[in-house]
């Protein structure tokens, strides 16, 4: 989905494909038939915007077989969709009954995750529509924070690998015409954690076509004003290269019994949930949410928050809510104002299937209703900012 900002640039609106995770070429096929059609076909919408989540042996498949791309390029063509985003942070097995920290591997001290991103970076030029010059791609903040914390060698050999592959995106501007950035995630138990966290490696990159993503359930669980967070980076000069739109789980009374039971039917095996809260001595936080709910590991006489993607527009029915609120403030500072700080924005909803039995969609049916839903209530949120939808 496109829209036109006031000061005339063009915004676009995607939702990540990551909710219907593949590890093959096929599967990805599978995915744009069954669901991003399907989706686009409930909006009303001639295009829609998917950011396109592809493993490893999908992208090497596309990368060794020119021809499989060209037929990948058509069939998105045929079927309404475009793509201008990609998600990298998952390099494979994101569809795994439990994925919890294999999600982090390989991070940016090893060359698989350069090699991945230089090969997605490549896909990404060749699958943009013919009048759109940018890409970008989120990536895994440098890594999860141990052992990295502890390895003397692990922040020059990430910076190193960054710094090879902004060389490398130069040389795919110049051969293609088509300039693609990456954008570090910061989530909640990674090296970079916070915005605040990324501002010194990505100075020390020093390169434009690398900056940040931002995605506000991460930037919500981990207690960050948003004003604060993007002001920040503003005055670094680290640009926002995408922003992922998703909402934090949050509980206002931890301490009560209720609380506690409604939170631990969010408590599941599949995807790490890292919960957050904010004391007077900073924040305090757990790997998962079973580890917050079972007691002793979290104080709870302030709000918690827990890294779970609920759905924008249905947030969990109280004692629960989620951290709408963040987004929408989120969203007004990156293209409510003169100029937009980014122009690539992704709903990216990924734990449909992970939510409490009761909430889960239980057909292909139900799930296409809930992205729609999801992508109405961000279009209406950019309209009343003041851009204006793109047939």
């Amino acid at each position: 989905m496109r829209f036109r900002h006031p000061d005339g640039s063009i915004v676009h609106l995607s939702y990540c494909t990551n909710v219907h995770p593949a590890e093959t070429l096929d599967g990805v096929r599978a995915q744009l038939r069954d669901h991003c059609e399907p989706v686009r076909r409930r909006l009303g919408r001639d295009r829609l915007g998917i950011g396109l989540w592809l493993a490893r042996d999908a992208a090497r498949a596309l990368i060794n077989d020119p021809a499989e791309l060209r037929a990948l390029r058509a069939e998105l063509d045929s079927r309404g969709l475009e793509v201008v985003t990609l998600n990298g942070f998952p390099y494979e097995g994101f569809g795994a009954d439990e994925v919890k920290y294999r999600v982090y591997r390989p991070d940016w001290t090893e060359p698989e995750r350069l090699a991945h991103t230089t090969d997605l970076a490549r896909l990404l030029a060749a699958l943009l529509p013919d009048d759109v010059t940018e890409g970008t791609i989120s990536t895994l903040p440098l890594a999860w924070r141990t052992p990295y914390a502890t390895d003397p060698g692990a922040a020059r050999t990430a910076r190193a690998a960054l710094t090879t592959l902004a060389q490398r995106l130069d040389a795919l501007a110049e051969l293609t015409g088509k300039s693609i950035r990456i954008g570090l995630e910061p989530e909640p138990g990674c090296t970079v954690e916070t915005t605040a966290d990324a501002i010194a490696p990505l100075t020390d990159v020093g390169h434009e076509r690398i900056g940040i993503c931002v995605d506000t359930c991460h930037l919500a669980t981990s207690f960050e004003d948003p004003d604060t967070a993007l002001d920040a980076l503003t005055a670094a000069g680290i640009p926002v290269v995408k922003s992922q739109l998703s909402a934090a789980l949050h509980a206002e009374h931890p301490h009560l019994p209720e609380v506690r039971t409604a939170l631990a039917a969010f408590a599941e095996p599949r995807f790490l949930h890292q919960t957050r809260t904010s004391t007077a001595a900073g924040l305090r936080g757990t790997d998962d949410l079973d580890e917050a709910v079972a007691g002793g590991a979290l104080p709870d006489s302030t709000p918690w928050r827990a890294h779970f993607h609920v759905p924008l527009h249905a947030p969990p029915a109280p004692p629960l809510t989620s951290t709408l609120p963040v987004l929408r403030a989120t969203l007004a500072r990156l293209v409510g104002g003169p100029v937009p700080l980014t122009r690539h924005l992704e709903v990216e909803t990924y734990t449909w299937q992970a939510l409490p039995a009761e909430l889960r969609p239980r057909t292909r049916t139900q799930l296409a209703d809930g992205i729609a839903a999801e992508l109405t209530l961000a279009r209406d949120l950019l309209v009343d900012l003041g851009l204006k939808e793109l047939p």
